[in-house]
């Protein structure tokens, strides 16, 4: 029986997007709306990366039940200037996704909330390597646009249905899903509306291999055959060649041989040919004779 599961989740996380484009029909036009989502997208995506790296090292260390969410922010904070070094950005846990979202709902200044995080992140990056990665990040996540509705309360309505849609998104872990839930999440929405959206629409459309890519590079991890992290010093050692193949060792998929059996069909096939030889001679000893008078 085929293995449909890479299709179930694909299937199920686009189902989650329309759900929320429904909630959302009216007040918020498609090219707008891909803006908010992959933004919000993108605000939970790099808030479980961090708070994943953080509680992997602490159970790493023995702390099996720390959790980073549940840390208080005057604690998280001794961390920041570690973090920031080794991450690129920094998140309080009162800041993190799942807290934000949790709370949501009773927040009658969600929207002010929301723009204090964005503005804290791309604050946290301001005068490392990663600031031009950060800098104007959330910039098409206007959070008090009369689009979203024309008071605060119906804004944050509309907030609240946007953080609850993209928290139901089945994103899981990676080793866990077997797609890049995160890439055909954006792969997905850009292609809802790049048709619609004119001209941008096309230039800013981004197949699924460079949004891997956008996913690598945001995860700053080693994958073998894929991304590797290469300090200034070994790039200078190379003259400051770029090419990927210099660093990372391609995968090669060429296709097993074993010996042993390739050796064993080779004696099978001389067998045979042995065998036609003595019958073709067999045959034509038969012939000359029967024309022999």
């Amino acid at each position: 029986m085929p293995d449909n599961r890479k299709e179930q989740e694909r299937a199920e996380l686009h189902r989650t997007i329309w759900s929320i484009a429904n909630d959302l029909r009216g007040s918020v036009d498609g090219w707008d709306f891909k803006s908010y989502v992959l933004g919000i997208l993108f605000y939970r995506y790099i808030s479980e990366n961090l708070s994943g790296y953080i509680n992997a090292a602490e159970h790493e260390a023995g702390e099996a039940a720390f959790d980073y969410a549940k840390l208080s922010d005057k604690k998280a904070k001794e961390a920041r200037k570690e973090l920031v070094e080794t991450k690129g950005f920094f998140i309080l846990p009162g800041e993190l996704f799942e807290n934000v979202h949790r709370k949501a709902a009773g927040d009658e200044n969600l929207n002010e909330t929301l723009e204090r995080v964005f503005k804290n992140i791309e604050a946290s990056a301001q005068g490392t390597r990663s600031e031009d990665d950060f800098k104007g990040l959330f910039d098409d996540i206007d959070v008090n646009s009369n689009k979203l509705g024309g008071t605060v309360a119906k804004r944050n309505e509309r907030l609240v249905k946007l953080l609850n849609g993209v928290a139901e998104m089945k994103l899981g872990d990676y080793q866990d899903n077997t797609i890049d839930a995160f890439g055909d999440a954006y792969e997905y929405l850009m292609g809802m509306y790049a048709s619609n959206a004119g001209k941008s629409g096309g230039e800013y459309y981004t197949p699924q291999e460079v949004s891997e890519l956008l996913t690598a590079y945001t995860e700053r991890k080693n994958k073998k055959h894929f991304t590797k992290l290469i300090p200034n010093s070994k790039i200078a050692d190379q003259d400051y060649n770029l090419s990927v193949s210099t660093y990372v060792e391609q995968e090669d998929k060429r296709e097993a041989v074993d010996i042993k059996t390739l050796n064993a069909e080779i004696k099978k096939i001389v067998a045979r040919e042995d065998v036609l030889r003595k019958e073709i001679a067999a045959i034509v000893k038969e012939i000359e004779g029967e024309g022999t008078v």
